[in-house]
């Protein structure tokens, strides 16, 4: 059987401006005292469905959760699922990319998904990426 993956299969127009947009605006909300490190993500689904998230902090740091999963984890408890794209926009030359912790998380639950980062300070300059290139070689359990 032929793998395909999920956003070529569906009619939904990815507009990588828009989910720039939409993760900048995200930005907005974040809770980052410490680090003063704003970032925003927007997830797309397959049905044209955008769910935001920011980043938010704590005094223990390793409790501090991103952007992306925040958005994912919001997405995925209100049922949402088929992700074909995610935006992640901070203050960040060239844009933020994904930590490992979310890139695995990405690879579980959106796969197929194309990744677009974006400096806050320069939206109309966007990179690509796919979630299997940032990462190839995931951990995964297979039915």
């Amino acid at each position: 059987m032929c793998s395909v993956p999920l956003w070529q299969n569906w009619l939904v127009k990815i507009d990588s401006k828009k989910l720039v947009a939409v993760a900048a605006k995200a930005r907005l909300g974040s809770v980052s005292p410490y680090s003063k490190f704003k970032v925003g993500a927007a997830l797309l689904t397959q049905v044209g469905e955008i769910i935001g998230g920011a980043n938010v902090e704590s005094a223990s740091y390793g409790l501090t959760c991103c952007a992306e999963r925040i958005a994912l984890f919001k997405a995925l408890t209100e049922g949402k699922k088929d992700f074909v794209a995610v935006a992640v926009v901070a203050r960040c030359d060239g844009g933020p990319m994904p930590c490992g912790a979310c890139r695995q998380l990405l690879r579980e639950y959106a796969p197929d998904a194309k990744v677009f980062v974006a400096d806050s300070d320069d939206l109309g300059k966007i990179r690509m990426f796919t979630v299997r290139e940032l990462l190839p070689s995931a951990f995964v359990i297979v039915p």
